[in-house]
């Protein structure tokens, strides 16, 4: 038996940070949204538990104990009290360092791919406390659909599906990596205000992200994505997500998106381009 699973790249189509916690998180109001693609993770079967990482994004990465993936599926083993391991092999296909899930959503991926692996029967529930030990957007990967996040985001309200769904979105990665750490560590703590209700694209649009100040003060070329996707006809909403570097943005048609690409790209040939569309 050969099974595969995506981890579908996970953009913030807004991101209001409200305080810092005395835990050293922060209290943060967002809109998650999930693309149709991402990277891949494959399993066979193995007597423990072990990781192999291929793609144009695993140079460098480590496989060893502290990899999520492997973490995940530990907890996993460990919570099911399952005997069997499991060989799998991640390919890693998007950006490292760039607020659009990565470690998380390989992280999430990796339950859902082990939980039919192993014919896994475990409730909801007890998938995301595991999701939530391994870190704070593993709750929102896991269920990898249209929701609302609050608390550290692991506090989640499903959000219509058809609101967002096979809305064409391009995904732009100037190729610099940004830590999420520094980051937040950047946010001025100033509280801006709360996200709105209602539909999640006008209330992205009504909103921000307030990461996106320290991170184009730590990376100032990611101004300069958001300036070429914002000027491209078509265009709905263009923002950069989670805590950068990539970008993002939302098209009514797939002809705008794939004419935006090609004038970008064009202009930018070393940028990481992403054409797909919200699941």
């Amino acid at each position: 038996m050969n099974l595969t699973e995506t981890a579908y790249a996970k953009i913030n189509l807004a991101l209001h940070v409200r305080r810092r916690r005395a835990d050293g998180y922060h209290d943060i109001e967002t809109l998650f949204a999930f693309c149709e693609d991402g990277d891949e993770l494959t399993v066979d079967p193995a007597a423990g538990l072990s990781l192999v990482i291929s793609g144009p994004f695993g140079e460098g990465l480590s496989a060893g104990e502290d990899n999520l993936v492997l973490r995940a599926a530990a907890m996993l083993r460990e919570e099911a009290g399952v005997e069997p391991g499991a060989a799998i092999r991640l390919d890693k296909r998007l950006p490292i360092a760039s607020g659009i899930g990565g470690g998380s959503a390989d992280a999430a991926a990796t339950l859902r791919l082990l939980v039919r692996f192993w014919d896994v029967e475990l409730p909801p529930v007890a998938l995301q406390d595991i999701a939530a030990r391994l870190g704070a957007d593993v709750p929102a990967c896991l269920v990898s659909r249209s929701c609302r996040g609050e608390g550290k985001g692991d506090a989640l309200d499903l959000l219509d599906d058809a609101a967002l769904a096979g809305l064409p979105v391009l995904l732009v990665n100037p190729r610099v990596p940004v830590p999420t750490g520094p980051v937040f560590q950047g946010w001025d703590e100033r509280d801006r205000g709360p996200l709105g209700g209602g539909d999640p694209l006008t209330a992205a649009s009504k909103g921000r992200n307030d990461l996106e100040p320290p991170a184009r003060a730590m990376q100032p070329v990611i101004g300069d994505v958001v300036d070429a996707l914002a000027a491209e006809p078509g265009v709905q909403l263009a923002r950069m997500s989670g805590s950068g570097a990539t970008c993002f943005a939302i098209f009514g048609k797939a002809e705008d998106r794939n004419a935006a690409r090609a004038a970008i790209e064009n202009r930018f040939p070393d940028w990481w381009f992403l054409a797909t569309f919200l699941r």
